[in-house]
């Protein structure tokens, strides 16, 4: 029978499961690399981006990054001394907690903290974020940057725009070519979000199309070891986010892979 033509869906979000051999290589990497480095940093990151990272990556091709579940990371720096990957690291396993990862260089301590430090983009917030500020809309005609700058240096939204607005539950219309927001009873201005809140899609859809960043990406080190001495200093102990930590009794099949 001749094959079937017909066009099939193929979910592109769809991923392989990562083996046992994928999760055992980034145990043995983590080691490796630590043999061959002279330091060993963790840090965690706020607001991730893969493209900032990407760019964090190739300013240091010299280093290596590495992510996966904290339990593996943890045992691959030992538990003990006794399995310890080298001299000390088993200390600095107890700082592998959160949403962190392991930088593994021989950059100096004092040049690296540097520059991860400077490392802050801006960038817009995403849904589940909690607002840093609040942002409204001002009524009457809309500008690219919703009130951010003052309407002579700004320009009016797009008409195109207005469907989208309507959709994300502004009460806006089209009036004289321009794209105008009601006022509400109060004459206040439209909120979109106030600080603190936790964002849902709908505002972070609107944060963006207003070109308002409240998201920023950072680097933050926990703390690192030295090979020459064996010993963990502590540079910010909080900075990864505290959370339970669920695959605390997971095997190491359980890991992620570099």
């Amino acid at each position: 029978m001749p094959k079937s033509k017909r066009s099939k869906v193929v979910h592109m979000t769809k991923v392989t499961k990562k083996t046992r051999e994928h999760k055992e290589r980034l145990f043995d990497n983590i080691r490796d690399a630590i043999a061959q480095h002279q330091y060993c940093f963790v840090f965690a990151v706020d607001n991730m981006r893969n493209t900032y990272l990407k760019d964090l990556r190739q300013e240091l091709s010299d280093s290596r990054f590495f992510f996966g579940k904290t339990k593996l990371m943890a045992r691959a720096l030992g538990r003990t001394a006794a399995d310890s990957a080298a001299d000390g690291t088993w200390a600095l396993a107890a700082h592998v907690r959160g949403t962190v990862g392991l930088l593994v260089t021989s950059r100096a301590p004092g040049a690296v903290l540097a520059q991860l430090g400077a490392v802050r983009r801006a960038d817009f917030a995403r849904a589940g974020a909690v607002a840093p500020r609040g942002f409204a809309l001002p009524p009457g005609a809309l500008h690219a940057t919703g009130g951010e700058v003052p309407a002579e240096h700004d320009v009016p939204v797009g008409h195109a725009l207005e469907p989208e607005l309507r959709r994300l539950g502004l009460p806006v219309r089209m009036a004289r070519g321009r794209v105008e927001l009601d006022a509400p009873a109060d004459g206040a201005g439209h909120v979109v979000c106030r600080a603190g809140d936790v964002l849902d899609a709908r505002q972070t859809r609107l944060l963006k199309l207003f070109d308002v960043c409240l998201a920023e990406f950072r680097v933050r080190v926990v703390a690192y070891w030295t090979a020459a001495t064996g010993e963990v200093t502590l540079v910010d102990p909080d900075a990864a986010p505290e959370q339970q930590d669920e695959d605390a009794d997971e095997e190491l099949e359980d890991g992620k892979s570099e």
